[in-house]
């Protein structure tokens, strides 16, 4: 059966039908469920084929070319395990896949909430109010009593010694809520994370190789939590002079804020993985186009990437504040005690002058390497979903630049603080999600395109 159904494109191309290309797909299921079939004139039935596509189109205009983001979705070429072929992640069938997607990407969304709470809590200098943990979890403070049991111990640390002696118990009550929020929202995306996965695992949807994928990342969330305390602890710590005032280790805090971002990206990129088993490609030349793209997206990811923890240390040191101008700092391009602190190294990491400059020059290259990004691919034929996210990349990162200095100017609100966080974790979302879409094709999808692709008549 499947044989003859393979032999169909032939007998249409013989024929002097075949005027357009469909990309050969089959199902999730096993050999024998349900196909698109390659080579089909899609010209024959255009409303039909754009549906397929999952992306509302009615029609296919004449003469352009395919819809920018059809098939980057749940089809693959052949069966799963088979030599040359795509190995799934989730086995059961189109719905499992689906299932399986949403609640990944649940997770991932869970994890960004995760980090802008996150940024709250520190921008309303929050984090320091509880001044225990346990791994059980804390139970909230119900009664006047238990307030003020809580308020007392906030009283030995220091940061109600040097910066919030005299706060009233309802200022105390509003700092402690935000941080029992960040913890209690973190535990509570682990039993989300863990029934579902436990779920699944029952089910038989998830394959051996996805099942350690989201084993590590399971681990790796449930250290976030000991990495979190870790951080606070050193914030409850006597600072080693009284000019100076309590807060966490910037060391720390960059430590606690990389981990979540490879959660947040690891959860991310295997839901890509689970919904788009193949990247969008119609023709050899898109995939040569890819390529090319992904040789200079990759080291711009991790430029976006790095910059991102650079502003870890910007709010570890409360570098924020050291200057509040633009585009100099102060009345000149490069202060001069940026190079005071010994040894050098730590210069990098604690000088509040240095670090500013730092992620100043750091996000100014992100903006200008996404630029190069977008200018060096723009004649490169390509995938128009690929055009389309490198674009977007690039909007993202003028966005994000035009947060940063706002922020800065404006003395740090939470709001533009907490704003130009998400920003740069939305703008690393783009740059992975790029990265996902213009990596190879398996063997056996790569065999079946066609040179180019073909324009409808």
């Amino acid at each position: 059966m499947w044989q003859r159904i393979r032999t169909i494109p032939t007998i249409l191309k013989k024929s002097g039908a075949l005027h357009g290309t469909v990309r050969e797909a089959t199902s999730s299921s096993a050999v024998g469920s349900r196909a698109l079939l390659r080579g089909t004139p899609y010209r024959l039935f255009p409303s039909t084929v754009a549906r397929s596509s999952g992306f509302g189109f009615s029609s296919l205009p004449k003469g352009s070319s395919l819809p920018c983001w059809r098939n980057m979705s749940t089809a693959f070429p052949v069966a799963a395990g088979s030599k040359g072929g795509l190995k799934l992640l989730v086995t059961g069938g189109p719905k499992a896949q689906k299932l399986v997607g949403i609640w990944l990407f649940g997770s991932a969304a869970w994890v960004f909430s995760m980090v802008v709470l996150g940024g709250v809590t520190r921008l309303t200098r929050s984090g320091l109010s509880m001044t225990d943990w346990k791994f059980t979890g804390n139970l909230p403070p119900l009664t006047d009593e238990d307030w003020l049991k809580e308020f007392e111990k906030y009283k030995q640390s220091p940061e109600y010694k040097q910066v919030n002696r005299g706060m009233s118990i309802e200022d105390f009550k509003f700092i402690y809520w935000m941080e029992y929020a960040h913890r209690m929202w973190g535990r509570a995306l682990g039993i989300m994370f863990a029934l579902p996965f436990s779920y699944f695992l029952r089910k038989g949807y998830i394959t051996v190789r996805l099942g350690l994928k989201l084993s590590a990342l399971f681990a790796l969330g449930a250290g976030q939590g000991l990495i979190g305390w870790w951080m606070v602890k050193s914030g409850l710590e006597e600072p080693p002079s009284e000019y100076v005032q309590p807060r966490v280790s910037p060391y720390r805090l960059a430590a606690h804020l990389t981990s979540a971002f490879a959660i947040y990206c690891g959860l991310f990129w295997t839901a890509c993985s689970v919904v788009m088993p193949e990247p969008p490609a119609e023709s050899v030349a898109w995939v040569r186009g890819a390529a090319k793209v992904k040789r200079i997206a990759l080291p711009v990811s991790l430029l976006v990437g790095l910059t991102a923890i650079s502003g870890a240390f910007v709010a570890g040191n409360d570098a924020g504040h050291a200057y509040n101008t633009f585009p100099k700092m102060g009345d000149t391009w490069i202060p001069d005690d940026i190079f005071e602190m010994k040894p050098l190294l730590r210069n990098f990491f604690e000088n509040t002058s240095l670090v500013q400059f730092d992620h100043r020059v750091l996000a100014t290259a992100t903006l200008v390497s996404i630029g190069v990004l977008w200018w060096s691919t723009r004649k490169l034929d390509i995938h128009p979903a690929v055009r389309s996210l490198i674009g977007t990349a690039l909007g993202m990162a003028a966005l994000q630049v035009t947060l940063g200095i706002s922020t800065l100017l404006s003395y740090v609100p939470v709001s533009l603080g907490t704003a130009h966080q998400a920003g740069a974790l939305t703008l690393l979302t783009l740059m992975v999600l790029l990265n996902h879409t213009v990596r190879k094709p398996s063997a056996s999808l790569l065999k079946s395109l066609p040179q180019v692709v073909k324009a409808i008549q």
